[in-house]
């Protein structure tokens, strides 16, 4: 189980911080990923680590702004994110990877989140 924290309504060059809670199942041993969701458009991967956070993985459109990081110890993985823009609007959701690495592909989480909104103004 998977619970996302953190959306919210920022102006555009300003910052949030995402938060994922996992449950003891679904967390230290797996890769994780964040994805998000733009109204009328496909699921697309944003940023991924491994279960030691030792490899992660960007999209080319949030490298350099964004940054994914993860707490074992805490269950949990964050997203940060900087510089925001506009087109980064959407609904973020976090995944579980079905291995211990992280991947840009959908079909390599098994476990989702419920999603958590983020709108960047102009």
């Amino acid at each position: 189980q998977l619970v996302e924290f953190g959306g919210g309504l920022v102006q555009a060059g300003g910052s949030l911080r995402l938060s994922c809670t996992a449950s003891r199942r679904t967390s230290s041993n797996n890769g994780m990923g964040w994805f998000r969701q733009a109204p009328g458009k496909e699921r697309e991967f944003v940023a991924g680590i491994s279960w030691n956070g030792g490899i992660t993985l960007y999209s080319d459109s949030v490298k350099g702004r964004f940054t994914i990081s993860r707490d074992n110890a805490m269950n949990t993985v964050y997203l940060l994110m900087n510089s925001l823009k506009p087109e980064d609007t959407a609904v973020y959701y976090c995944a579980a990877a079905r291995s211990s690495v992280s991947s840009s592909s959908r079909s390599s989480y098994q476990y989702w989140g419920q999603g958590t909104e983020v709108t960047v103004s102009s």
